[in-house]
């Protein structure tokens, strides 16, 4: 009987022990996810490193790409399983010159997924809660917070290093989709990692030609990599005090989002409606615009 209540009683203290490392381990990934708000000096390279194409001749590959920027990143959400930011970039020295840019949010042990397809088109995937324990998924979206990509995967925090890797399937970035037609999925391997300066957004991308029911074709690989360099908050004043005042109607626009993506299923949206893209219309709408006003332009470009 000793021994059982001296088994029983060590199983319980193992299992304290699990639960109190898993819950530090979570404080260490929300700690690195929060480290990357704030002001940042960012440079982006990219620059297309293979190509396997079968004209070799006519073949174009994209122009190497150095561009340099300052961004302010909002903790716009903080919660004990997600954590949402959004990337605002500073162009000018005008509260008219933001340009609010990306948004990731990330989400603990997630299972619901909208994975990119082509085209505009997100298939909806669901994952066991075994697949993804201990994970963060990171959900990346457009300029008017409709979606681009999720991945799921673990902070890994050994070495002095303090990392995320994950690879998934995007649509073409900005930078690429006003110039290039002849591929239409861009497979993502993405690290960001915490440095003591900032972060590192590292990426090694496939550029893939898809068709349905045909086998994914490698057109061209690519390197990018983004560096954030911490800066003083007051660098990024004016892009606070815009978030300030617009904040109120991007919430509106997310609210929105979230009904859509709540119904889990695939989700296909139209390139413009009346000549215009989605962004083109929501960057216009002034912060007090009615929430049905929202919704019935947001409504308009997904396709039944």
């Amino acid at each position: 009987m000793k021994i059982k209540t001296i088994l029983f009683s060590t199983s319980i203290i193992l299992i304290g022990f699990s639960a109190k490392s898993q819950d530090s381990k979570k404080q260490e990934d929300i700690k690195a996810i929060k480290s990357m708000c704030g002001c940042y000096e960012v440079k982006f390279n990219f620059s297309e490193t293979f190509n396997y194409s079968k004209d070799s001749i006519n073949y174009k590959p994209s122009k190497t790409k150095h561009d340099s920027g300052l961004e302010w990143v909002e903790l716009l959400e903080d919660q004990p399983n997600k954590i949402a930011l959004q990337h605002l970039l500073i162009v000018g020295e005008k509260e008219d010159d933001i340009v609010k840019h990306w948004r990731q949010d990330w989400e603990f042990e997630n299972t619901n997924f909208y994975e990119f397809y082509k085209d505009l088109t997100w298939k909806f995937k669901t994952l066991s809660k075994k697949e993804v324990k201990g994970q963060w998924t990171q959900k990346v979206y457009q300029v008017d917070d409709s979606p681009r990509y999720e991945g799921t995967a673990t902070w890994i925090h050994a070495d002095n290093r303090h990392f995320w890797q994950n690879i998934t399937d995007a649509p073409l970035p900005r930078r690429e989709h006003t110039i290039r037609n002849d591929y239409n999925v861009l497979k993502r391997n993405n690290t960001h990692e915490i440095t003591n300066f900032g972060w590192i957004h590292n990426q090694d991308n496939d550029k893939i030609v898809r068709a349905n029911n045909q086998k994914d074709f490698l057109l061209a690989q690519e390197k990018g990599y983004d560096v954030y360099t911490k800066v003083d908050d007051s660098k990024c004043i004016i892009a606070q005090n815009y978030w300030k005042k617009n904040n109120g109607l991007w919430k509106k626009l997310r609210d929105k989002w979230e009904l859509v993506f709540a119904k889990n299923k695939d989700l296909s949206l139209e390139k413009a409606v009346d000549n215009q893209p989605l962004f083109v219309k929501l960057f216009s709408l002034k912060p007090d615009t009615p929430r049905e006003e929202v919704n019935k332009i947001i409504d308009s470009y997904i396709i039944k």
